[in-house]
């Protein structure tokens, strides 16, 4: 016979998880495709750049309230593209992954 907490918790964890991963849903930007103070709006090339600088931006938006390390006022898709390769570029994309050997030596 199960008690009631051998019962509870299978449903409890499921729930846990499910709040967890509903809290990292992202939220509607509503300032895409809108532009910024000075009239310009972001697209893939500054974005590709922001990508690049991103860990360099966000020590700085740790002491500045001026910084921001994503452009909200974007052209939506191909600026999160840019952005993304540019991390990915600085970051090795992939680089330091283990490589196979071509050649097995066979002992």
């Amino acid at each position: 016979m199960k008690t009631i907490v051998q019962r509870v918790r299978p449903v409890a964890l499921i729930f846990t998880l499910a709040l967890l991963l509903a809290a990292c849903a992202a939220a509607g930007n509503t300032a895409r495709s809108v532009p910024n103070a000075h009239g310009h709006i972001a697209g893939f090339w500054l974005g590709l750049w922001q990508g690049a600088i991103a860990p360099i931006t966000f020590l700085i938006s740790l002491f500045s309230n001026h910084v921001n390390v994503y452009e909200v006022h974007n052209n939506g898709n191909w600026y999160n593209f840019g952005f993304v390769l540019g991390a990915g570029i600085l970051f090795g994309g992939g680089a330091f992954g283990k490589r196979r050997n071509k050649h097995r030596k066979l002992r």
